[in-house]
């Protein structure tokens, strides 16, 4: 039987290994390493995958294509399991802008070369005409990145990853994708949704049926079934706005404890203009106005379940509310918005 020391040791000396023969360039000793470091990843501890995680995702840029896209899955995977997010993000949102690049030039050159229905990328086998139509790395790109997303998940479930991400930056990101999905057909939704998360973000909200007026504060909200039940946990169980309040677990999971729980919805989510707000969608379907996004609530038109809990289970969400409007101040913001559709 081998110890846990030596099985620990075993991952440590893959690590050292890979990051060694990546620097140097050695494809067979690379090759050897990586293989070790798949083979005993499921030995290390904890202070191991901290000590992991920003090594590997140091040398991200210094590997082929392929294993490139799962090692940065271990570097997430590392993340998820303690390590520093900060300074593995660099790395990993640059090998994702790449892939995001390249996976944008395969749509084209697959449009170009026939069209028809694109590759599945997680399928075991891909198609036999795959590299007689695509350059290779393209191909690859394409394959694998389901791969990055998941690498930049694990990373962007951290707010001092999305906080430091540039506006410029997570604008092109999304644009990429966006041109990726539109033209294959495949959506990569938790990418786009982590794109998309919001932190320390200004929200108005004001209820329609009693005009009062709310300024609240969201951060780490993944999408807007979170929002709602949050609403409902602040300004219900705040003892601000009638109705039902959700129960003190329903609250909890969606802002940090572990877990799913049945709730009931408390409200019609709906634009200034007077389009519905889907569960569905996340908070930075809120449009902006003024500076600041504008939510009204109205009474649901019917009864509405779902689980409540956080679209990323790993990422920590909040509402507070900073102020409760003046009746004034209320009266005139709800007097611009319309009432809603259907």
């Amino acid at each position: 039987m081998i110890s846990g020391n030596k099985r620990t040791e075993r991952f440590r000396d893959a690590v050292a290994g890979f990051e060694a023969a990546v620097r140097a360039q050695d494809a067979d000793r690379s090759q050897q390493y990586f293989d070790d470091l798949r083979r005993y990843f499921g030995e290390a501890d904890d202070q191991d995958f901290r000590q992991a995680g920003p090594r590997l995702a140091a040398i991200l840029d210094e590997m082929p294509a392929a294993p490139r896209a799962t090692v940065a899955v271990l570097v997430g995977a590392c993340v998820e399991r303690g390590a520093d997010p900060t300074p593995c993000a660099p790395y990993v949102l640059a090998g994702l802008a790449g892939a995001l690049d390249d996976a944008r030039a395969f749509c084209d050159r697959w449009a170009a070369t026939g069209g028809g229905d694109f590759p599945d990328p997680q399928a075991e086998e891909p198609p036999e005409d795959l590299l007689d139509r695509v350059d290779p790395d393209l191909a690859v790109a394409w394959l694998t990145l389901h791969h990055w997303e998941m690498a930049a998940v694990a990373l962007l479930d951290h707010a001092a990853v999305r906080t430091a991400l540039d506006d410029g930056t997570r604008t092109r990101l999304l644009r990429t994708l966006r041109s990726v999905e539109e033209d294959s057909g495949y959506v990569f939704k938790c990418l786009a949704y982590a794109l998309l998360v919001l932190d320390d973000e200004p929200l108005v909200v004001l209820d329609r049926p009693t005009g009062t007026g709310y300024a609240l504060r969201m951060t780490g909200i993944g999408d807007n079934f979170q929002l709602h039940t949050l609403l409902a946990d602040v300004l219900i169980g705040g003892g601000h706005l009638p109705g039902r309040a959700p129960s003190a677990e329903e609250a909890a999971v969606c802002r940090d404890r572990p877990g799913q729980v049945d709730t009931i919805g408390s409200f019609n989510l709906v634009t200034p203009l007077g389009d519905w707000v889907w569960n569905e969608g996340t908070p930075s379907d809120i449009p902006v106005v003024d500076g600041v996004r504008l939510l009204v609530l109205d009474p649901p038109s019917y009864q509405r379940s779902w689980p409540a809990g956080r679209f990323f289970p790993h990422m920590k969400g909040d509402l507070v509310l900073e102020r409760v409007l003046g009746a004034d101040e209320a009266r005139r913001l709800l007097a611009g918005c319309a009432a809603a559709d259907g």
